[in-house]
């Protein structure tokens, strides 16, 4: 087991975040060592999350200031030069919604590895609670063995062995045994304290991971929501969708900042642990244990000595001897006194149970059960919670970049659609079957306006390029030009109208058709 503690090295990611800046709220510079008691050290940390929130002002001061720009410097571009603006938005919003989707894969991976974990740690320290609860029922229930039933026991046997002084010898030699075990039990350090400390730690990171764990699913369910209803309102080129994507952006700016200054805070906290953790354990352990028994846990290495092996070696003697005097007595004793073999057979099977629990103490006093949970919990905070950590901090700043990109495309893209829309309702106003229309047509100035993002095929812009078809002149005779105009009503809308192809006759009436054919119609009696 001394191998698997010298496997562990604390990672390269750990010193690199060890090596951070500590410095308090003063700006004075404060030592990295794992401290969390202290006021500095706590201040220093809280430093790391006020840089997140120096950075959130910052974005927030340069995103105000392009905005403002934007609005105040927004000048008329002719149609040449809209076309690079909407393609460039839509590229824009393309690239920032893949920066999301790769910045909530990553953020996915980095919150399953710290819960990962954290589970790991809390899973080791209810084995090792569980280890130290045992040693301490093990101690005290043996105590109140000697302490009390045996002592009743012996107490009961003094009163019947009163006439004979060598059995009476042989009780207060086995009396001096029980003191011994009692003086060894004694010295076995009360873990009591450690127990209840574990525990509650257990509780308190179990229950704060599900929140942080639910909080960045949350998060990270947001971002993705954002990033497609940006794409959908890209697409669909609606206002509504962009005004949410411009609340619901900024939103997600500020938790992504807020979320980086607290990884960047724990991350830095945790990695001072990892660094030096056996010394961060032996100062906070020295109250209830002795230095010896804190590394003999710690490092459990052969060359150790165990610091129990004497004291349970007396324990051991003193129960064989315990265990020798009351067989004797049964054997010479009970042929005279049978009223004592109750109560030495009540002390035999003390001694018997007092043994087995011995047995049992011996092997949860060992150093490789409790050194195993403690180097479980290193690995699963030092390795799998700070890198959690680390891929989080990427999401974070992953995040920023692209909702500072997507809220700098919204208001470009509030200025397309809003083009769009004047040079749509420019046509819309007009019949498209009223000569007037064809002013629209025939104006490339104007047809040219009318685009979309990133994407110019419109069929009116082609027929911008084609040149009216001369007018054909009518062979037809007047009344039948005549008949015509009664025949659409006398609307002047429908008159001098070019039939699309340029070389087809009017239309004919079914009167003039009739006539023209009446010569060839079938005489039936």
């Amino acid at each position: 087991m001394a191998t698997a503690r010298l496997d562990y090295v604390a990672p390269w990611w750990t010193y690199w975040m060890h090596n951070f800046p500590h410095f308090n709220l003063s700006f004075q510079p404060v030592e990295n060592t794992f401290r969390p008691e202290e006021a500095n050290y706590q201040q220093s940390l809280v430093f790391l999350a006020c840089m997140a929130a120096a950075g959130l002002a910052l974005s927030v001061l340069l995103l105000s200031t392009y905005l403002t720009c934007l609005c105040c410097c927004r000048r008329e571009e002719e149609g040449e030069t809209k076309r690079p603006d909407s393609c460039c938005v839509s590229w824009t919003a393309v690239v920032s919604g893949l920066v999301i989707c790769s910045a909530v894969g990553v953020g996915f991976y980095g919150n399953s590895e710290t819960n990962d974990g954290v589970y790991q740690l809390t899973y080791s320290l209810h084995n090792a609670n569980h280890t130290l609860g045992g040693i301490n029922n093990l101690v005290s229930s043996s105590l109140d063995s000697i302490e009390v039933v045996l002592q009743q026991h012996l107490n009961r046997l003094d009163e019947i062995f009163a006439k004979r002084g060598d059995y009476i010898q042989s009780l207060r030699f086995m009396g001096q045994m029980a003191d011994n075990i009692i003086r060894q039990l004694s010295a076995v350090p009360d873990l009591g304290k450690a127990n209840v400390d574990l525990s509650y730690m257990a509780d308190q990171a179990a229950y704060v991971e599900y929140y942080r764990w639910l909080t960045y699913l949350l998060l990270l369910i947001l971002d993705l929501v954002i990033c497609l209803v940006a794409c959908l309102g890209v697409a669909k080129q609606s206002k509504w969708l962009l005004i949410t994507i411009m609340v619901f952006g900024v939103i997600s700016l500020v938790l992504s900042w807020a979320s980086l200054g607290a990884d960047t805070a724990a991350g830095v906290g945790t990695s001072d642990f990892c660094v030096s953790p056996d010394k961060f354990i032996v100062n906070r352990t020295k109250s209830f244990l002795s230095a010896e028994v804190s590394h003999y846990y710690l490092y459990c290495s052969p060359s150790l000595p165990n610091p129990f092996q004497q004291s349970l070696t007396i324990f051991q003697r003193s129960l064989t001897t315990m265990q020798i005097q009351t067989q004797g007595l049964l054997q010479y004793s009970v042929p005279l006194f049978p009223t004592a073999e109750r109560d030495l057979l009540g002390i035999q099977r003390l001694l018997n149970s007092t043994e087995f629990n011995l047995h049992q103490l011996t092997a949860l006093l060992d150093c490789r059960s409790l050194h195993k949970d403690y180097f479980d919990a290193l690995m699963g905070v030092c390795y799998d919670g700070v890198e959690g950590l680390l891929y989080l901090g990427l999401f974070s700043l992953l995040s920023v970049c692209a909702f500072c990109a997507l809220l700098c495309t919204v208001p470009r893209a509030w200025t397309v659609m809003a083009s769009r829309e004047r040079d749509y309702d420019d046509i819309d106003e007009e019949d498209p079957f009223n000569p007037q229309s064809r002013r629209v047509a025939y104006n490339p100035s104007r047809a040219s306006h009318v685009h979309s993002f990133c994407s110019y095929t419109s069929s009116l812009g082609s027929q911008t390029s084609l040149h009216p078809p001369p007018q054909v002149a009518s062979n037809l005779p007047t009344s039948e030009y005549m008949n015509q105009s009664m025949l659409f009503g006398g609307n002047p809308r429908y008159e001098n109208v070019p039939l699309i192809g340029g070389g087809s006759p009017p239309p004919m009436t079914f009167r003039n058709i009739f006539s023209q054919h009446e010569d060839h119609l079938p005489i039936y009696d």
